[in-house]
């Protein structure tokens, strides 16, 4: 898939569908040729360099009119060379100056990818998988080494990109920007798309049209946050859903992120993504070295849908990993929207009963069961049962569960102390906080400074012992706040500007312990509902808790909005009681069923408090989630309408192979006496009949009609209800159906 073109230094990565091409510079410096749909191989491409004389310019050799890096597409630029557009690598020697000009050494290609030390990144099972091309640069002056590394796959049009770092230089050596991609396109005629919004709205669609100038999202809170998603797309302005060109770049990290697209006054478009350089400033010591988080690159000409499933299929198989990445979810119920702190171990166990006589497989107790838990105040650090609401502790609690035939699992916040601690009594020096300077609160919560080993060594005990003792088969991984008023007591001052960092790897080394020691353990990653839904945390973590907004019509546009990079498998998705906690909405359970069954399904509620209706419809829900799960995990995920552009959402969930489908329909308000509609699917044979069936309607139609002339929705409501209409002429708000399609 890697093949070099040894005269002219072009290097070519192709798996018969992508294209990337790059090549050795006459300055040594390393030059992008394309990026795009695939291209024959073994030609000659240097004729794409595009060179001319510009006023004004800054020139790389005397003489030389015609060369310069501020005209140039490069593939890891420096500033201060003739370049003045934004790097992607900064650093400084101990003489202060901030100039670097690394050079092409040598390369290599090996078979398959290698894993990335203490970092999140993709992966291979076998060699054939892909191939991984590694382009050496140094700087002599400097004494640095750069390592790109690009990684093409056999079966997925991405690539993967990170950069390593070595001094092998006399003298320490500042990193103060080290992006893990950057990528200089020929025009800017794209539409840039992103994933902003805030707590319990997280993950909101937005597209602009690049302008000169830079467009930017970015994260400093120390977790990539509600606020925005380590992601950015580039779509051509013709580009559709389902049609076009599009471009997508995922960052497998959970930090600090800047993802950055600067046009020039050329139109030349730079795309960035990386750590974020705000607050950043590594040491490399001579003989050290530092890796970037990966970066994952997609190309599509299948639309936004295209570009999203080949991160999904990318990041399901080859991101998530371990025990559960194949396997079906159990379906769970947690007791906080039902509860609170305000329980004790009669109650737990009411609950759990009622939840087992439904179907349900897994019973997960929140916050409250720890320390002097019973507000948000005290109790955080201290991971031992309270006596008073469990006198049987979480191993006796866990047993009962058990015997119930249900599986146990708990709630950690791992990363946090309250002041009311014995923890923070001990070791009021744990937390991150800057000398001389107040710290600031979140929650009533202070962030423990995971930068240093003897922290994460304390919390991981606590866990362990638990663990080890009790059958606790889950773990809700929660994060109630960002980093504030950053400073490890345990650095010295030249090494302030790596503690957001090793924060972070803190966090992925105590994961990967507890992986490790408990391999079957399901870890689903909560962070106040969407701070840290990211691609990195997802390799430890194969589902993550998508919002604390459980309801049901806001959760048409998150689960859409977080679609567009993440597999419906990850995203955790519960019913919840009515009316809703978060916006107060009554919406019917049926519709909250539809919705959350597009992901890692479970409840939210009290069974107890539901009426027997109510409770044959959550059997019944549970009864087609178990029977179809293996769809909703491993099928192609189809957006057909966008809630954020109209009354109606609706997404379908097809077999790889085309023999049956599942399609959600909802209408968000009532609408009087509207017009026929249809929904063209996707992912079907042309050549079969499928049956449609739903609540109300039944009948048979070939694929090519489903695709074309498309799925006719039975709901043509005008407002009167017909005697002997079965109701489907019903009017209401909030109205969701799923159809099912089956070949026959």
């Amino acid at each position: 898939m890697i093949t070099v073109n040894e005269k002219e230094h072009v290097f070519h990565l192709n798996n018969g569908r992508i294209s990337y091409l790059l090549y050795v510079m006459d300055s040594g410096q390393m030059g992008h040729l394309y990026f795009g749909k695939a291209l024959h191989t073994g030609g000659s491409y240097l004729h794409m360099v595009e060179k001319a004389h510009r006023p004004m310019t800054t020139y790389i050799t005397e003489g030389d009119l015609y060369t310069s890096y501020e005209h140039l597409r490069q593939e890891y630029p420096v500033y201060g060379t003739s370049d003045y557009r934004y790097p992607a690598l900064e650093v400084q020697g101990t003489d202060g100056s901030s100039i670097c000009k690394p050079e092409y050494h040598s390369y290599v290609i090996v078979s398959g990818k290698k894993p990335l030390e203490g970092l999140p990144a993709t992966y291979v099972e076998d060699d054939g998988e892909a191939e991984t091309l590694e382009i050496l640069m140094r700087d002599e002056w400097l004494g640095l080494e750069i390592t790109l590394s690009y990684t093409i796959f056999r079966d997925c049009d991405a690539i993967a990109r990170s950069v390593r770092f070595v001094n092998q230089g006399k003298n320490p050596l500042f990193l103060d920007r080290a992006m893990s991609l950057s990528l200089d396109y020929p025009d800017a005629d794209w539409e840039s798309v992103q994933l902003s919004g805030s707590w319990a709205r997280e993950r909101s669609v937005v597209t602009k049209k690049l302008e000169p100038g830079v467009t930017a999202v970015s994260s400093m809170r120390g977790n990539s946050s509600h606020q925005h998603n380590p992601f950015l797309a580039l779509k051509r302005k013709d580009a559709t859903e389902h049609a076009g060109e599009v471009c997508g770049f995922s960052l497998v990290y959970s930090g600090n992120f800047l993802a950055q697209a600067e046009v020039d006054n050329y139109n030349v478009l730079r795309v960035m993504l990386g750590i974020n350089p705000f607050g950043f400033r590594w040491k490399l010591e001579p003989g050290e070295s530092f890796v970037t988080p990966e970066a994952v690159m997609v190309w599509s000409c299948e639309g936004m849908n295209g570009m999203s499933r080949q991160f999904h299929t990318l990041y399901r198989e080859r991101l998530a990993r371990g025990y559960w990445r194949d396997r079906e979810r159990p379906v769970l119920i947690n007791n906080w929207e039902a509860t609170a702190f305000d329980y004790v171990e009669e109650d737990l166990i009411r609950f759990a009963l009622k939840a087992k006589e439904c179907g349900i497989e897994l019973f997960v107790l929140d916050d409250g069961w720890f320390g002097a838990r019973n507000n948000d105040r005290a109790g955080l650090g201290d991971w031992r049962a309270n006596p008073a609401k469990l006198p049987n502790g979480i191993k006796g609690l866990a047993d009962q569960i058990e015997a119930l035939g249900m599986k146990f699992g708990l709630w950690f916040e791992p990363e946090m102390v309250n002041r009311d601690s014995d923890l923070f009594r001990a070791h009021p020096d744990y937390i991150i906080q800057t000398p001389g300077r107040t710290p600031s609160h979140g929650r009533n919560q202070f962030v423990l400074d995971f930068s240093r080993r003897e922290v994460v060594d304390e919390i991981y005990g606590q866990m362990y012992i638990l663990l080890s003792q009790a059958k606790i088969s889950y773990i809700k991984w929660d994060m109630n706040r960002s980093i504030s008023e950053c400073y490890s007591s345990a650095f010295p001052a030249d090494r302030q500007g790596e503690i957001f960092h090793r924060y972070i790897l803190g966090v992925y080394s105590l994961h990967e312990r507890l992986i490790q020691a408990f391999p079957k353990l399901l870890i689903e990653s909560c962070s106040s509902g969407g701070g840290r839904f990211d691609a990195g945390m997802l390799y430890y973590a194969p589902q993550g808790w998508t919002s604390d907004d459980s309801d049901a019509i806001e959760r048409l546009k998150i689960q859409y909005g977080t679609s567009l990079v993440y597999p419906v498998s990850c995203m955790g998705a519960h019913v919840s009681a009515c009316p809703n906690s978060q916006v107060g909405r009554s919406t019917p359970i049926e519709t909250r069923g539809n919705v959350a069954m597009t992901g890692a399904f479970g409840y939210e509620l009290d069974l107890n408090k539901l009426s027997e209706e109510e409770l044959k419809t959550v059997k019944q829900q549970i009864a087609f989630y178990k029977q179809n799960r293996g769809l909703f995990a491993q099928g192609s995920f189809y957006r057909l309408l966008s809630p954020f552009e109209g009354n109606f959402a609706a997404w379908e969930m097809a077999e790889r192979d085309g023999s049956r489908a599942l399609v959600t329909v909802t209408r968000i308000l009532s609408e009087i006496n509207g017009p026929y509609r249809r929904i063209p699917l996707l992912g079907l044979n042309p050549d079969r009949k499928y049956r449609i069936c739903s609540r109300y309607l039944s009948y048979d139609a070939y694929g090519d009609e489903l695709m074309q002339f498309g799925l006719m929705l039975e709901d043509q409501a005008s407002g009167q209800v017909i005697e002997g209409s079965g109701g489907s002429g019903s009017c209401e708000d909030f109205r969701s159906l799923v159809y099912e399609i089956m070949a026959i």
